[in-house]
């Protein structure tokens, strides 16, 4: 099966770029949403995703790779959540702004904007690919 695409919302003030640069790499876990914890489950090590600062900046700015898939939550003593490991990638050329994303009429039906609230969302193929066009603009 071929490597998928996602992206993965953080607020920079709580855990940004620059951090995960910094550290290494991270176990991407606290999510509460029943979407993006099917989202998690979904992924597999070697998958990449657009790393998004929310709230502050709303852009993205970074690819990571899935390093390890699987994993329950480490805060969740139910066993209900899901969580990963990431490593940073690359930061982008330019961050693509979330205007930008609305403006651009071929991702419009990105997960990004149908679903806002969602922190952990699927990046389909030709979206990948226009956002990657995108951060060279």
């Amino acid at each position: 099966m071929s490597k998928r695409h996602w992206l993965m919302k953080s607020e920079p003030e709580a855990y940004g770029w620059d951090r995960l640069v910094a550290e290494g790499g991270t176990t991407w876990d606290g999510v509460r949403n029943h979407r993006a914890k099917m989202n998690l489950q979904a992924m597999k090590a070697g998958d990449e995703a657009f790393f998004y600062h929310s709230v502050t900046g709303k852009q993205i700015v970074g690819i990571v790779e899935i390093v390890r898939a699987g994993m329950a939550d480490p805060g969740d003593d139910s066993g209900t959540w899901a969580a990963v490991e990431i490593r940073p990638v690359r930061a982008l050329e330019r961050p693509v702004t979330l205007a930008e994303i609305k403006a651009e009429p071929s991702l419009a039906d990105i997960e990004l904007i149908r679903q806002s609230r969602l922190s952990v969302a699927e990046i389909r193929p030709a979206e990948w690919r226009k956002i990657l066009e995108m951060a060279k603009a």
